[in-house]
């Protein structure tokens, strides 16, 4: 008789969490989570590295050290015993889900293929919504630098953020 397993994809108690790695360990960390099928985001940047004898576009992590699984709490001793894991954020040895709209606006920004930078975590500001455009949906706080208008996606547990140039018309006050 075959073994029926539950369908980890839809079950409705799954969260995303915030995982700490080894630094420089993400991809081997997201590599073996997809491995024993869980569903894993980690979120990548190109940028140009100088070699010896030449320069090379790698693929780095756009957050270095972690990495988000999209799990239930019944899988964190599995999650834990993946070896680069370090931990799973949280608090008084909880792990403590990540907005499911905060990892959906990275992912979104990601698909976008608009130019973005990491910025440094700050939670204040004006708060707006994208209303037209690839980002379209997406919640953030505005700041206007250098006549500029940045659009920051923050993801408060991991204390990070990234910033992407947008048009002030396309945004409005939340």
């Amino acid at each position: 008789m075959e073994e029926v397993k539950p369908d980890k994809q839809n079950n409705p108690n799954r969260c995303w969490y915030a995982v700490y790695t080894i630094v420089r360990h993400e991809k081997a960390v997201d590599n073996a989570l997809r491995e024993r099928e869980l569903e894993t985001f980690l979120p990548l940047r190109e940028v140009t590295r100088p070699w010896k004898d030449r320069k090379k576009r790698v693929q780095l992590p756009l957050f270095p050290g972690y990495i988000f699984v999209h799990s239930t709490v019944s899988d964190r001793l599995s999650i834990l015993k993946t070896p680069g894991i370090v931990r799973i954020l949280g608090a008084s040895g909880k792990p403590l889900p990540v907005p499911d709209e905060q990892v959906a606006a990275i992912r979104k920004l990601l698909e976008s293929r608009l130019p973005f930078d990491p910025y440094p975590y700050f939670n204040e500001g004006k708060k707006v919504i994208v209303i037209h455009g690839p980002l379209q949906g997406i919640i953030g706080i505005i700041l206007e630098r250098r006549g500029f208008n940045k659009l920051i996606l923050s993801v408060d547990l991991i204390k990070r953020a990234v910033s992407v140039e947008v048009d002030i018309e396309s945004v409005e006050l939340t």
